[in-house]
């Protein structure tokens, strides 16, 4: 595999920029700029396995990602980012919630902004960390998209 491949993957959601390194996924980012949203191909079989997973995700087929993750971040963030990754599918945890299971039970503001820096949408479910009264919070994509996905998620568990 080469060190560093990317391929933009048509969703529900809008184009996916995934990207990976020879260690793993990388980058998984909603691509807002029209000129850079066509769908292309890769033959990089971690960038197809990813797609092939998200495309799977979103046919209502998968509830968890089985991929092998490289995100950079500082250790606080790989904590919060380990700790999003253990959120059942369809379920919802509170900042507070994830503050706690990282062992910083008042660094619920800080989660917030490892949530925000969360560099794998969907793989590291971030949509689903909500304020502690069960509102929607900040979403690096917007509350529209993260109101989709809970939705989804949701509507998908009935369906079973």
């Amino acid at each position: 595999m080469a060190d560093k491949a990317e391929m933009l993957l048509s969703t529900p959601l809008g184009s996916l920029l995934l990207a990976a390194d020879a260690l793993g996924l990388t980058g998984v980012r909603l691509v807002t700029s029209p000129s850079a949203a066509r769908e292309t191909r890769s033959d990089n079989p971690l960038l197809r396995e990813a797609a092939g997973q998200i495309a799977a995700y979103f046919a209502g087929r998968l509830r968890r990602f089985d991929l092998p993750l490289h995100p950079a971040g500082t250790p606080f963030q790989q904590r919060v980012w380990a700790a999003l990754r253990e959120i059942p599918y369809g379920e919802t945890r509170s900042y507070k919630d994830i503050a706690q299971a990282v062992g910083s039970p008042r660094a619920f503001r800080a989660v917030g902004m490892a949530n925000h820096k969360n560099p794998l949408l969907l793989v590291t479910p971030c949509h689903r960390v909500i304020a502690a009264d069960g509102a929607l919070r900040g979403f690096a994509c917007g509350l529209e998209c993260k109101s989709f996905l809970l939705r989804f998620e949701r509507e998908n568990i009935l369906k079973k």
